[in-house]
């Protein structure tokens, strides 16, 4: 870069005193909140305006407000500065020493099945950080190196490989069986018990029971009806708290079933999705994003082998 490049750019502090003003619109509270006075506020943004030769706010009776051209620049410098700050405490805290991947990756899979398992993932030698996506997005847009997501693996511009396949099961607590006159800890249900039970519905997942119910071999007229939530970690909570009947992936069922605080209640349905591991064609042949695309692969086949052992008693669509 020139020095005359170097002299055309504008320092740090003016960039975080103008995203100040800019997220306020108000140089009063932008002073309060950086601890500087409001004329220093003023020189700070006039300095950058001169310096940009774009005006950047509009002076009213009220106070000031943002012109088009500052409105898009504020997003974009509010954009950089949570860059550079995040990136100078990875570089605090040691990060810089070592290799990181940024995945992005669906909430319950990340808490429930990848959290448990990644501290076995090359330790103290990689680190891996985690961002919540549940769509997909433009890798050319973010600073992320890969992705596991949830559906049928079609991502433009990027190499997909199935990791796990979905399958769904219906939990319920004790106390829902035992006051709909079940016995909580009986034989699966059939569909038609199931049927006169409130359920629990997954927004991400809106046809999961009429799929489930299809595969037992019967219809439902009200199988879309009860409460619905976003994620499948909001459904197991739901379901322990004796609210319905939740049909979720078994991982994230396993800490609950494990601890008692759900049961089982019928076969299971392998879904229509699968969860894959996601990189863009620009990164296919990292060697980094490979060797955890495989270890990924690995860790899934001994879910698979531990956790599907009753398969024979599982629904097929």
């Amino acid at each position: 870069m020139s020095e005359l490049s170097r002299r055309r750019l504008p320092g740090t502090t003016a960039l975080a005193v103008f995203e100040a003003a800019a997220r306020h619109e108000s140089f009063t509270r932008a002073a309060e909140e950086l601890a500087m006075t409001q004329s220093a506020v003023c020189r700070q943004v006039a300095g950058l305006e001169a310096l940009l030769d774009v005006k950047l706010f509009r002076r009213t009776r009220r106070g000031v407000r943002l012109t088009e051209a500052g409105s898009g620049y504020a997003l974009r410098v509010a954009d950089w500065l949570d860059t550079l700050e995040r990136d100078t405490r990875e570089l605090m805290a040691g990060a810089g020493r070592v290799p990181v991947i940024e995945l992005a990756v669906v909430p319950t899979f990340a808490t429930c099945w990848l959290l448990p398992r990644l501290p076995a993932f090359r330790p103290g030698r990689v680190q891996v950080n985690l961002h919540s996506r549940t769509r997909p997005f433009l890798f050319d847009e973010t600073r992320l190196d890969a992705a596991i997501h949830a559906g049928d693996g079609h991502w433009p511009g990027c190499t997909s490989r199935p990791i796990l396949s979905e399958r769904l099961i219906p939990v319920a607590s004790a106390g829902l069986l035992t006051a709909h006159g079940l016995a909580p800890d009986g034989a699966p249900l059939p569909a038609e018990a199931l049927a006169r039970l409130p359920r629990l519905q997954q927004t991400t997942r809106p046809l999961a029971w009429r799929r489930w119910f299809a595969a037992a071999g019967l219809r439902v007229a009200d199988d879309q009806s009860g409460p619905a939530y976003e994620q499948f970690s909001m459904s197991v909570q739901a379901a322990a708290l004796g609210l319905g009947v939740a049909l979720v992936p078994d991982f994230a069922a396993a800490a609950a079933l494990a601890d008692g605080r759900l049961r089982g209640v019928a076969a299971a349905l392998d879904s229509e999705l699968a969860y894959h591991y996601v990189v863009p064609e620009s990164h296919a042949d990292d060697a980094l994003l490979r060797e955890f695309g495989d270890w990924l692969a690995a860790q899934a086949e001994t879910h698979r082998e531990t956790f599907h052992a009753a398969r024979s008693t599982d629904l097929k669509e």
